[in-house]
């Protein structure tokens, strides 16, 4: 998610994805770049990570979570359809890449919330790294207090149905669409409960039949800021709270706006979240937030363990 309180950050965040010198070590400990909103996903035998951009976008890639490779997607000036608000300045942030049917959907939130109210995009790409082409036009406005930010995509495994899951912040309300057959169309607006402890970043994913969501809770430049989750027998609810998966410590503050993959080697189920490092007290906290990814476990029920974050 993006407040007009985090716009100074983005550039920042956008060209400092850099891998850190932690990245040579055992897959167990987090590889961690600077940078926010990381949305992950699996395709030609690599793990991608799509971050928040700014003026343009980008994905990295790895085939061993040690050694990674950045790819340009889309940049701001090549969306023309944002020009026509009147607003000076624009930003990009909260992607997510889908593939289907072979084709790739890279959906991404578009500011400012003035003059006209924050609103969500889509481009084609030919490949996970691009390159992507946008649809020409909106996907989703936002109004009448609701934002059109932080946009997931879910295709259900078992019925085949394209879901968008959108919104949060200020109105802290989630919506759920269905998707057109074309991926870069809304059909319908589906009905859903307001999971407990909403406020923006939902992530679906499907283990055992059984369907998780998650989301992020509080403030995003505070401690509060954290990842709660709760779980259903269908991807629109409804839904059961089960409890916060990641919360501040000492070390680390504010973990959100995350997503879940599975690790194409090994199996083993990863939650890709963005965290601060080296802050104190409970916010708010200024400068850049760092990306992190660490191990998920479930137990015999199949409700998720809290994490404890590591270096």
């Amino acid at each position: 998610m993006l407040s007009h309180h985090r716009r100074s950050a983005l550039a920042g965040a956008a060209t400092a994805l850099l891998l850190s010198a932690t990245a040579g070590v055992a897959q167990d400990v987090p590889s961690v770049f600077a940078g926010a909103d990381p949305s992950a996903m699996v395709a030609e035998g690599k793990m991608w990570i799509y971050p928040t951009g700014g003026d343009g976008l980008q994905a990295w890639s790895t085939a061993d979570r040690r050694n990674w490779k950045k790819h340009p997607l889309l940049r701001l000036r090549d969306i023309r359809w944002t020009k026509a608000d009147g607003a000076p300045v624009h930003y990009l942030w909260a992607p997510d890449m889908v593939v289907d049917r072979g084709r790739y959907y890279f959906y991404y939130s578009i500011g400012p919330q003035n003059p006209t109210p924050s609103r969500l995009g889509v481009a084609v790409c030919s490949s996970p790294a691009g390159p992507c082409t946008d649809s020409g036009k909106p996907l989703l406005t936002g109004g009448d207090g609701f934002e059109a930010i932080d946009p997931t995509v879910f295709i259900d495994p078992r019925s085949g149905r394209r879901l968008l899951y959108a919104g949060g912040s200020a109105g802290a309300k989630l919506r759920v669409f269905d998707l057109a057959p074309d991926m870069v169309t809304i059909a319908r607006e589906v009905p859903v409960e307001q999971p407990p402890h909403f406020t923006e970043g939902a992530f679906v994913h499907e283990r055992n039949g059984v369907y998780y969501l998650s989301y992020s809770h509080g403030r995003w430049n505070r401690s509060d800021y954290s990842v709660h989750y709760a779980t259903a027998s269908s991807p629109t609810g409804p839904w059961q709270y089960r409890g916060a998966i990641l919360t501040a410590d000492a070390k680390y503050k504010g973990p959100g706006h995350h997503s879940f993959v599975r690790d194409p080697k090994t199996g083993e189920w990863l939650i890709v979240y963005h965290r601060w490092e080296g802050q104190t007290g409970n916010g708010p906290y200024v400068g850049e937030r760092r990306v992190a990814i660490q191990q998920i476990r479930y137990d015999a029920s199949g409700l998720i363990q809290p994490v404890k974050m590591s270096d």
